[in-house]
């Protein structure tokens, strides 16, 4: 895609070469940083217009922008990625346009941090914009527009992992209306067009939702405290007026839990790494309150000295992708089944923003382990499959930096994990079953082989993967839920032996890659040998047929819950040894990470035990959805409970694998009833179980009554 406009900067960085902050994880090449972190700057133009015509803008920035005409907010983005595969948006700004002159104003934030939400500290910012009346270009970006700093936001703490700066707001630094066609923009400089900007646009994504909630309570604690409540875990900006007096501070504290024991006191230095708390400093007249970066979180406490504030005034302006969710619902005559639905649907619906973030508070990253649950439920729900399909290319994407594939994509943060590059085959065929949209599949077949050659490249002479030390081999997280699987997973890696768990994984991936190429008519043959004899190393490397069980390694006795449930799922466990894997796994139960979690439903399932792996989703125990909501949770957790693990993020839809527990195996609904409109389903309902599903589809719908 070609714009017609220029690219446009600020003084700071017009000179600024582009630094390359991509590489191996392992690299010990050093990324030199950024000078320049937290920049805000307006970007401002006027022009005049007939609101009887059409008006499209296409529009990008680097890192991210806001978009306003005439004073109105209209949309934000774009989303993250490389700067030689950038995204753009395209939206109608013919409701926001008047006669006579208009102004568009443009909010360009460069975070500066290498980190896992923004391809950032790379030195690349500025702002790109076409207008087109009736089809035909109008104006855009160029040397006539004028900018300026955004003075009145200060920087405060950094929270995540680098993700984010706590926005304090200094209301007397502030300028109102500067997005205004009356606005006196004398002292703004004109913005500077850089001729030798290096992106290159790939193709247009779709902007976040936003749209504002009330509080659901809204508690005077005292003359100068205010308590709040959302009611749920929600991604977004808190939104306030204020009416103070001139420099009156206000602290405001944000947080996903209450305090223990302290009654309506937020925990804003949260469990995940993030300390919610900010300070505004009035101006003496009517300043508005709304954060650029966003926030997840439920509670609110408004701290000052006077009381003036006027709790009317307080809502959120929420943000995620499109989540309509009248086209899907659940319920059945299980209290505890339909709110485990509702937690993992309201985590799916809050944590999908321009990518599928894994946490909207941490990381804000996304991951390939966390996308094949995540994407997966969310393209159930919304039969939104262009954001599924964007993330494909995403990782793609990534292969730029190593043809393994990077575990976070798009990002500037370099991590690589071995099992989740291994489960991208897995994620390309979900899509394609979906779908039905061979192009794509196609498209992304020499990816797939590549990959497959990467690890191709560490395997033995009888097939098994050996000495991978160039990515960390997972198994699960965190940590402490590994059930003691009997290897050294140290990363960076020290032990190059052989284990179970990634050559499981191998054959995974071998066993979709063929699913794929037969689906598409290709030539699958070399990849069936290669099945075939890892198959057979497999079992004689891992297999104790004494037990019937498989084992960590081919030196250990360790008979760990991952080392059994990936052979059962991936069809390598002989048919004689299933009862004893189905017996290890209730023995064990959910000793995993949530994420492992679906796999072990899964595997279950798969080998026909549906009632085993439902008794599992609705357990009781502390390693439980039951658990999760025992302890308040309204969107599912990082981990089975808050104190599970060391930075529990009480927002992961990596949790919501009982969506496609429930869809695929309990309704037993067909992939292909998604794209050929007639409806193909095998139910394995429980005994005692009634319900009802509804599912949105290319077709007239899924609607299923059990």
């Amino acid at each position: 895609m070609q714009f017609h406009s220029k690219w446009i900067t600020t003084k700071d960085f017009i000179d600024s070469e582009r630094i390359d902050v991509y590489r191996k994880e392992l690299d010990l090449k050093k990324v030199k940083a950024s000078e320049i972190t937290f920049s805000h700057s307006y970007f401002r133009n006027t022009f005049n217009a007939k609101s009887s015509e059409k008006y499209i803008i296409n529009i990008s920035a680097d890192d991210y922008y806001k978009l306003y005409v005439n004073g109105r907010f209209v949309c934000q983005g774009p989303a993250n990625s490389y700067h030689d595969t950038y995204y753009y948006n395209s939206v109608d700004i013919t409701p926001y346009i008047a006669d006579g002159e208009n102004a568009i104003g443009i909010h360009v934030y460069y975070h500066g941090l290498i980190n896992r939400l923004w391809n950032s500290g790379d030195n690349l910012q500025g702002v790109i914009a076409d207008i087109f009346c009736n089809g035909n270009y109008f104006f855009g970006t160029d040397k006539t527009w004028k900018y300026d700093t955004a003075r009145e936001y200060i920087p405060g703490k950094r929270v995540g992992y680098d993700t984010q700066f706590i926005e304090n707001i200094d209301f007397n630094m502030s300028q109102p209306g500067w997005n205004t066609p009356d606005f006196d923009d004398s002292k703004y400089e004109y913005a500077f067009e850089k001729n030798n900007d290096e992106h290159i646009f790939c193709e247009k994504a779709e902007v976040v939702d936003t749209y504002t909630i009330k509080p659901k309570a809204v508690e005077k604690l005292g003359a100068d405290h205010y308590f709040v409540d959302f009611g749920k875990e929600y991604t977004g900006q808190f939104h306030m007026v204020f009416n103070g007096e001139k420099n009156q501070k206000v602290l405001l504290l944000f947080g996903e839990e209450l305090q223990s024991g302290n009654g309506k006191q937020v925990r804003y230095d949260m469990r995940c790494n993030c300390e919610y708390k900010a300070e505004c400093t009035l101006s003496g007249k009517r300043d508005e309150l709304l954060f650029f970066d966003y926030m997840a979180f439920r509670y609110a406490e408004i701290i000052t000295d006077k009381d003036n504030l006027d709790a009317e005034s307080i809502d959120m302006f929420v943000r995620h992708h499109r989540f309509d969710k009248k086209p899907s619902s659940f319920k059945s005559n299980n209290e505890l089944l339909n709110r485990i639905w509702d937690i993992c649907t309201q985590a799916l619906m809050v944590s999908v923003q321009e990518t599928y973030v894994d946490c909207p508070t941490r990381e804000k990253g996304q991951y390939l382990g966390d996308f094949i649950v995540t994407g997966v439920a969310h393209m159930y729900l919304t039969g939104d499959s262009a954001m599924y399909r964007k993330a494909l290319f995403d990782f793609a994407n990534s292969c730029r930096i190593c043809p393994g594939m990077m575990a976070v994509a798009p990002g500037a943060w370099m991590q690589e994990i071995a099992d989740y590059s291994l489960l991208y085959p897995y994620a390309v065929l979900k899509y394609f079953q979906y779908t039905n949209d061979c192009k794509t599949a196609e498209e992304l077949l020499p990816v797939i082989d590549n990959l497959m050659l990467y690890f191709k490249g560490y395997a033995r002479k009888d097939g098994l993967l050996e000495g991978i030390m160039d990515k960390q081999s997972l198994v699960d997280w965190p940590m402490n839920l590994r059930d003691n699987y009997d290897f050294n997973l140290s990363y960076p890696p020290t032990d190059n032996g052989c284990h179970n768990v990634i050559n499981a994984y191998y054959i995974g991936a071998l066993t979709h890659v063929i699913k794929i190429k037969e689906l598409l008519k290709k030539d699958c043959r070399n990849e069936a040998q290669t099945l075939e004899l890892v198959k057979g190393s497999f079992l004689d490397e891992f297999f104790d047929r004494e037990s019937g069980l498989f084992t960590d390694t081919a030196v250990s006795m360790h008979t760990s819950l991952h080392s059994n449930v990936l052979p059962l799922l991936y069809n390598i466990a002989p048919k004689s040894s299933h009862n004893a894997i189905k017996e290890l796994i209730m023995s064990k139960g959910l000793c995993c990470g949530v994420w492992f979690a679906g796999f072990v439903l899964d595997a279950l399932a798969t080998s026909g035990a549906y009632n085993e792996a439902f008794s599992l989703l609705i357990n009781e125990s502390e390693r439980s959805w039951f658990n999760m909501l025992k302890e308040g949770a309204t969107t599912c957790f990082e981990a089975w409970g808050k104190e599970q693990k060391w930075n529990t993020s009480l927002c992961h839809p990596w949790a919501s694998s009982p969506v496609i527990f429930l869809i695929e195996h309990i309704f037993g609904v067909d992939a292909a009833s998604f794209w050929d409109g007639e409806l193909k389903f095998t139910p394995h309902i429980p005994k005692g179980l009634s319900a009802e599903l509804t599912l949105p589809s290319s077709g007239k719908g899924i609607h299923i009554k059990l």
